[in-house]
Formats: C-alpha cells, sequence, structure tokens
C-alpha cells in the first residue's frame, strides 16, 4: 500500500498571457507526467485564460 501523498507533488499555475502566478495546486506525478494546462479565470486580466504549470 502506497503512503499518503507519496506521489503527489505541488505545482503553480501561471498565466500565459500576463505571466502572473494565480493558483497552487497538486498533481500526481506518476500519472500525470506531461505538464498540466488549465483554463482558469484571471483576477489580472479579468477572464478566463489558459494557465499552465511553472517549471
Amino acid at each position: 500500500m502506497a503512503k499518503k501523498g507519496e506521489n503527489r507533488e505541488g505545482i503553480d499555475l501561471q498565466c500565459t498571457e500576463c505571466k502572473e502566478i494565480n493558483y497552487r495546486s497538486v498533481k500526481n506525478k506518476k500519472n500525470t507526467t506531461e505538464r498540466l494546462e488549465i483554463k482558469k479565470y484571471c483576477p489580472k486580466c479579468k477572464k478566463s485564460t489558459v494557465h499552465k504549470e511553472k517549471k
């Protein structure tokens, strides 16, 4: 049995338009090896934009 949180890592999500880091999340690095890309609301741009996982 795997320990709790063993494959999880914290990530920052950055807006692709204004380059501001708006969200923090966790992902399973074993199941999702590529970078995460989610469409979320950016308070600085005041619209929904694509947010990518920051390095």
